[in-house]
């Protein structure tokens, strides 16, 4: 029997061609990309994708699974600091907020940092998207006059942490963009700024404060973590850290689980095929999956894992 072909082997395609793709199987191209970004995703619910090669049953199992392991996270918010910031043309307070989780010691706790017009622009987002939801969480007001008393600052610092409490209580709150957005977005895009300048080091630094908090965020959609991880492959694979990138990869993948339709799987499982080849791993699995995913859903040559990646959190 003939070895399967490798990474870089005369045999070896990687992601498929538009000859190629049309060479195994004659079906119209697929869709366009989703727009850049995690808003982009087609599967952001975590419902299974249309192009799943699982059965009835496998998926039955799948979702079972699903239900008995995840239970919501229960994050305690806490303002531990607050300090004024001065620019060119104005002076403003910026709120250290503090997020764990309860019952149990969490070493990943995250800390970030916020300013008014932040807590603002959130309460502005829910009071569109939740308006009934939230009509009896208190917002603390802005004064015209003020505004850096010691006196108001610490006040609005035990309402920012009340605020932040009632709205992680709400169910479809906690859930929503706006919500995570508010929590995670800012770190993200600097992140994924460090990653197209070619500031790898300082990208994975960013990457490891923010990941563990949107993980605990998005719990109910797995497949929302998937960029940042995919960041941090390409990160640590330009670093020349293999087993790191590879790691990365493995946590994305079991993310990706019956969503082959995301458009995250082909260009991650083509990067953990060469990976695996490199590091002498099992790369015909992989190469086995992928081949398999372009067969269900052929169409033009797609971007590559780092291509993806850069194109995120431009706006």
């Amino acid at each position: 029997m003939a070895s399967a072909p490798h990474p870089g082997s005369p045999g070896w395609a990687g992601l498929l061609s538009p000859s190629a793709a049309e060479a195994r199987q004659e079906a119209p191209a697929g869709p366009g990309l989703p727009p850049p970004g995690p808003e982009g995703d087609s599967d952001a619910a975590g419902s299974p994708s249309a192009h799943s090669g699982m059965t009835t049953r496998e998926l039955q199992e799948y979702w079972r699974g699903e239900k008995g392991s995840w239970k919501p996270v229960k994050l305690l918010f806490e303002i531990a600091s607050a300090r004024i910031e001065e620019e060119k043309l104005s002076r403003f307070v910026m709120y250290q907020i503090v997020v764990i989780q309860t019952g149990s010691f969490d070493s990943t706790k995250a800390v970030l940092e916020r300013r008014y017009s932040d807590f603002e622009t959130l309460q502005r987002g829910l009071a569109r998207a939740f308006p009934e939801e939230i009509e009896d969480v208190a917002f603390p007001k802005k004064h015209l006059l003020g505004n850096l008393a010691p006196g108001l600052i610490a006040a609005r610092t035990r309402a920012f942490r009340d605020y932040l409490r009632q709205l992680h209580a709400i169910r479809c709150v906690r859930r929503s963009r706006e919500f995570i957005d508010f929590l995670t977005r800012p770190e993200l895009r600097e992140a994924f700024g460090c990653l197209r300048a070619g500031q790898y080091v300082r990208a994975l630094e960013l990457l490891g404060r923010v990941l563990p908090l949107q993980e605990k965020l998005t719990g109910h959609c797995p497949a929302a973590v998937v960029p940042a991880l995919c960041a941090a492959l390409v990160c640590h694979r330009e670093l020349e850290r293999p087993l790191e990138a590879f790691a990365a990869g493995e946590r994305a993948l079991e993310r990706l689980r019956a969503r082959e339709g995301h458009r995250y799987y082909a260009p991650l499982l083509d990067a953990m095929v060469r990976l695996a080849y490199a590091l002498g791993k099992d790369f015909v699995s992989l190469q086995e999956r992928l081949e398999a995913s372009q067969l269900r859903k052929p169409g033009p040559r797609g971007l590559t894992l780092k291509e993806l990646a850069v194109r995120e959190y431009l706006s």
